[in-house]
């Protein structure tokens, strides 16, 4: 006597009831980066279907991903000109305050804006904060970075997504937005985002490589399990509302550690180099491209994210 399991398996209606993990619409979030200019969609060579966006194709841009059923955008600015301290990224009149309060002003709350915070994008030298002596200097970095917060916060941001890994960020952020009035507006932590080599066609598009070194001292090292889990955890005391893990695909174990340590919401970044990589294998001929898609999101999903950052997002609501 035996366990037949293929009981379940050989009706199709009775798979789709029994299926433990679904992708929905509603759990995912779609990058965008705006640049300055009028009617600029300059489409990025290693990340087919990705575009820098003026202000005014953000809009169409928005337009399109409602009509989709896409709710959530992730905003990251690329200003004209960069400073050693990210200037931009401080003013009122800066891309992303500009970008954000046209956004508003044209979607109101129909359409969750959150903004990536960090200085990698501003910065001449494309380290994520003011340089010290031998790496970004934390302490100075979180000053700047609370200045940051509350531009986004005044400008109509639904939520803040600090990126740069910096010691005390969240604690920083949540004191800077409960003094300014601004008590309710979330904090999602990009609480264990690695050192990863998969971010490489992402800084074609945000034009964010450092011009030396790397970010090893600050983002996390690939081959730290426990570590990673500590970084999670340490930014949920410290106030987060929301977790995440960048990249997905080869840190699937950690999104599972988190998931099961953590209560909070998690959300996984499915990167550039994973875009890359399917869109590649699609130009090559060597892969299915909707089905492998649609499974590694799927494997995204199942491994403990509960929402999900990805470039595939419109081509999934074309299928779902």
């Amino acid at each position: 006597m035996f366990n037949r399991l293929r009981r379940t398996r050989l009706n199709p209606l009775l798979r789709d009831l029994v299926r433990e993990t679904r992708l929905d619409l509603d759990n995912f979030i779609y990058p965008l980066f705006v640049v300055e200019g009028e009617g600029v969609r300059n489409e990025i060579a290693s990340m087919p279907g990705v575009f820098q966006l003026s202000i005014d194709e953000i809009l169409k841009e928005c337009y399109e991903l409602k009509s989709l059923g896409i709710k959530s955008i992730l905003l990251f600015g690329i200003p004209s000109l960069k400073d050693s301290v990210g200037s931009d990224a401080l003013s009122d009149d800066g891309i992303i305050a500009r970008t954000l309060r046209a956004i508003k002003a044209e979607f109101g709350s129909s359409l969750l804006v959150i903004t990536d915070l960090c200085f990698c994008e501003y910065t001449d030298h494309g380290h994520c904060g003011i340089l010290g002596e031998s790496s970004v200097n934390n302490d100075a970095t979180l000053e700047i970075s609370a200045k940051q917060a509350l531009i986004h916060a005044k400008n109509g941001a639904d939520m803040i997504a600090p990126s740069g890994m910096m010691d005390g960020i969240i604690a920083c952020l949540r004191e800077a937005l409960d003094k300014g009035g601004f008590e309710n507006l979330p904090v999602m932590a990009y609480s264990t985002k690695f050192a990863s080599a998969y971010y490489g066609p992402f800084r074609d598009v945000a034009q964010s490589a450092p011009s030396f070194g790397d970010r090893k001292s600050y983002q996390m090292d690939s081959a730290n399990r426990f570590e990673a889990i500590r970084e999670s955890l340490e930014d949920e005391a410290q106030g987060a509302d929301i977790l995440m893990v960048k990249p997905a695909l080869a840190f699937l174990d950690i999104i599972r550690d988190i998931k099961e340590r953590s209560l909070l919401p998690l959300c996984a970044y499915n990167v550039s180099g994973e875009y890359a990589l399917l869109k590649a294998g699609a130009k090559l001929g060597v892969i299915d491209y909707e089905k492998v898609m649609m499974e590694t999101l799927l494997g995204i999903k199942r491994a403990g994210a509960d929402m999900i950052i990805s470039y595939h997002a419109k081509e999934v609501a074309k299928i779902l």
